[in-house]
């Protein structure tokens, strides 16, 4: 099999070609194979010449497009195809004999594609649209215009093997491609400064794709993890703009980050909710018609939106693309009035000078008393005593179920449904009516989201103490929503990483409070999955699970080794289900050591007989789980075989134990020569850095990390090391403030005994 991956400067590799995206042309291509193979290219072919064992194969000219999109696929494959309304021949080429498993995707893009074709009001360029799935590609996929290139396990859905979030992925992966067949192909960046263009948006649409489809998925409600994880990464120093100067074709690799996805998409949504969806989409469909087989920068998609909404946004938007960073908005209430001051928060606890156009929402004890303005200044006093008034005059409106203690608390929740990029912090009474208002479930699952969040954050900078944080962790422990009980595993797994540094006497008694708050989920969850549940459940059961395996729950780890056995005992039992399956495997891993191989050797033996990417993903993920330091050096040192492939040592390095990081620091070094031949030029190296490095917590060890690369510095990941270093020091800092809480290993013992 062939499959190419020009983006974002490779095409110069295979032909002579002006190899930057403004510098658009059309395309004739034409492959010599072995007659037996499939050959793709971006257009249909148009004639096909067999001479012997070879076959040549012409290709129609392609519509004006950027040298990156150019694309062509040789090899085996089995195909399904479909057609949409406006006649567009849609195909899913897979592994031979594997053609029904494209059968999910195949309908996810058709269905895009039609939906795309009226949002934009632009019918898709192209007579046809192909996606691949291949079994080796290190980017997850890729939008080549009329030709997508998958890896296997992005575009193949398999009902015995692939489990919900599995299912939800994939639509996400599809409608993203497809989506950037507009975004991106159509309408192309003018420089790779613009890359958020392509990503940002493609990324936020593809969300929106998803929740027309599935509407009952909630995804707008996870979105949120998207603005997370482009707040984590626009909190350091070491962040970069969305609109980042490229000087190097080597290092564009670098922001193909959280930065232009995460955030960009997060600013995108933000400035959705502020014109409305009727404007934003229709300044959507002119852009396209503007641009369509050009290319654009920032400033001329801002100049459609201000045209469209009749308000001047370039002002407001360059605050948030030009400059790095997002505000931090401090809320105190005196009286009738609540004063709001925006700085940039930094989650070094360093001072920056960044200051932007804030679109602020704002409820007080409803979600139907609510206000809504521009914070243009630093600071600015707003009046809420009408707010007041009419909290009082009407029936309180949450989205719990307590109205009335909801409206006896009377509590600010500023940035509503977490739509702005940005982060909150309370003076300590507004902080306490929040916590009485999760408590009482007066709050939406998304605002508790955000509250969490929020609070997490400034702990990690050292603004609150992680006594503080636990505290609200605790007002959690009656929810049962994925989103939520997912962001509180999430923040229990970083903050079980700190303390076993910063307080290790207490770790123990730690975990046992995390298990505390999981059971409430676990115990109406179980094992297994009920008739008709809903997508949410299925998820949160997995995620409730592994965690309950991670943190070493006893009641947990006997269930899922009974049913690892029975499992092992008959592939197809169903005590093990593509949900489930990964729990037990951690929990087969967290009792495996160098004395007790069995669980280990029986788990790579199922890894070696599985014939899909579904069922050798969870294995992988999990491997590197266990406790002991020395089996995961032996899983690490697998990545250096033939055994697992390349583009799979993701989940491998995602999964390495809170008590392996120092070993794995050990490993990468010894052997980061050969990882980085066998990586070449590609993403992967990244993955190393960001998986292993940013593990590390204390001040020596970021020094050590900075010695080592002085030497080995490459434009692929130059900024993804300052980064992880950054990471390291915010973490050695974190846990210097959290020894110098006398009362926290007190208040630790009696949260670990709450029932």
């Amino acid at each position: 099999m062939a499959a190419t991956q020009f983006q974002p400067a490779d095409a110069r590799m295979c032909f002579p070609c002006w190899d930057e995206p403004a510098l658009k042309a059309t395309f004739k291509v034409t492959v010599e194979v072995p007659s037996e193979l499939t050959a793709l290219s971006n257009m249909p072919a148009i004639q096909e010449t067999v001479n012997g064992h070879l076959k040549t194969v012409y290709f129609e000219e392609s519509s004006t497009m950027s040298t990156y999109l150019v694309a062509v696929v040789v090899g085996l494959f089995d195909h399904i195809e479909d057609t949409t309304a406006d006649g567009i021949k849609v195909r899913a080429y897979c592994p031979v004999g594997k053609a029904d498993q494209g059968k999910f995707a195949l309908d996810v893009a058709v269905k895009t594609l039609d939906m795309f074709t009226g949002y934009f009001s632009m019918p898709y360029p192209l007579p046809k649209l192909d996606m691949v799935a291949v079994p080796d590609f290190s980017g997850g996929a890729m939008e080549n215009y009329g030709l997508i290139i998958f890896g296997e396990i992005e575009l193949l859905y398999d009902e015995m093997h692939s489990g919900a979030y599995r299912k939800q992925r994939l639509t996400i992966v599809v409608s993203h491609e497809v989506a950037h067949q507009w975004f991106g192909n159509l309408v192309t960046m003018e420089w790779w400064t613009h890359l958020w263009l392509n990503e940002g948006f493609a990324t936020w649409i593809s969300n929106l794709a998803t929740d027309w489809l599935f509407p009952e998925w909630k995804i707008w409600t996870q979105f949120v993890q998207e603005t997370t994880g482009g707040l984590r990464l626009d909190a350091l120093e070491q962040s970069h703009p969305i609109e980042v100067e490229v000087h190097h074709a080597r290092s564009v690799l670098e922001i193909f980050d959280a930065i232009s996805y995460e955030k960009g998409s997060s600013v995108i949504r933000m400035l959705q909710s502020y014109l409305g969806d009727d404007v934003f989409q229709r300044s959507m469909s002119t852009y396209m018609k503007r641009y369509a087989g050009k290319n654009a920068k920032t400033d001329d998609l801002w100049s459609v939106l201000s045209e469209e909404s009749g308000i001047q946004l370039n002002s407001m938007m360059d605050t948030w693309t030009k400059q790095k960073g997002y505000p931090l908005i401090s809320v105190k209430s005196k009286d009738n009035t609540l004063e709001l001051e925006q700085s940039q928060f930094l989650s070094s606890g360093s001072f920056g000078d960044g200051q932007w156009i804030v679109p602020i929402s704002l409820c007080l004890g409803s979600y139907n008393t609510n206000k809504n303005f521009l914070l243009e200044g630093q600071v600015r006093t707003v009046d809420i005593s009408e707010l007041l008034y009419s909290s009082d005059s009407n029936s309180s409106s949450s989205k719990g179920n307590d109205q009335g203690k909801c409206k006896e608390h009377s509590w600010v929740k500023v940035n509503v449904e977490q739509t702005g990029f940005y982060r909150v912090k309370y003076d300590d009474k507004l902080a306490a009516q929040l916590r009485n208002a999760i408590e009482e479930n007066c709050l939406s699952e998304t605002d508790k989201f955000g509250v969490l969040d929020d609070t997490f954050a400034l702990c990690e900078a050292c603004q609150l103490s992680l006594s503080s944080l636990l505290s609200l962790m605790d007002a959690y422990r009656k929810e049962f929503d994925y989103i939520l009980i997912s962001r509180l595993i999430d923040v229990c797994s970083n903050v079980a990483h700190i303390s076993s540094d910063a307080i290790p006497n207490s770790v123990n008694e730690l975990k046992q409070f995390f298990i505390n708050l999981l059971l409430f989920s676990a115990e109406k969850l179980g094992w297994e999955p009920v008739s008709g549940e809903r997508h949410l459940n299925t998820m949160l059961r997995k995620e409730v699970l592994m965690a309950l395996a991670t943190f070493g729950h006893s009641e947990t780890h006997k269930e899922a080794m009974r049913r690892f056995q029975a499992f092992l005992d008959d592939r197809n039992s169903p005590l093990l289900s593509a949900d489930t399956k990964r729990a037990a495997y951690i929990a087969v891993m967290r009792n495996t050591s160098s004395t007790n191989r069995t669980g280990y050797e029986s788990l790579l033996k199922v890894y070696r007989e599985s014939d899909g990417v579904q069922e050798k993903e969870p294995i992988l993920r999990s491997l590197a789980s266990c406790s002991d330091p020395s089996i995961v050096f032996e899983v690490l040192n697998l990545l250096l075989s033939d055994e697992i492939r390349d583009q799979d040592s993701l989940y491998v390095l995602s999964g390495i134990s809170l008590e392996a990081h120092e070993t794995a620091w050990s490993w990468l070094k010894e052997n980061w020569d050969l990882i980085s031949n066998k990586s070449g030029s590609g993403m992967q190296l990244t993955w190393y850095i960001k998986k292993i490095v940013s593990r590390l917590s204390t001040q020596e060890e970021a020094d050590e990390v900075e010695a080592f690369f002085a030497s080995r510095m490459k434009p692929t990941f130059a900024m993804t090391l300052k980064q992880n270093i950054e990471k390291i020091r915010i973490k050695a800092r974190w846990v210097e403030s959290i020894k110098q809480e006398q009362s926290l290993p007190e208040l630790i013992k009696g949260l670990a005994c709450r029932v």
